[in-house]
């Protein structure tokens, strides 16, 4: 399942990314959706934040 969600980017970033997506030939939105989406899965990699799968594993360990 999906969430939506607004976004506020200063006009020169807009404008940017609709220039890319106009490039890639999709829309603005999906563009922006797969950057935020793969920037979120590399900073969870990276283990800058805690998600609940790691929480998970980390209690997984713990119990072991």
């Amino acid at each position: 399942m999906s969430k939506r969600i607004n976004v506020t980017l200063p006009d020169t970033v807009a404008e940017l990314l609709e220039k890319w997506a106009d490039h890639e030939g999709r829309p603005t939105a999906n563009l922006a959706a797969y950057i935020i989406e793969t920037a979120v899965r590399e900073a969870e990699s990276k283990g800058k934040f805690l998600s609940e799968s790691t929480d998970s594993q980390e209690e997984q360990k713990k119990a072991e």
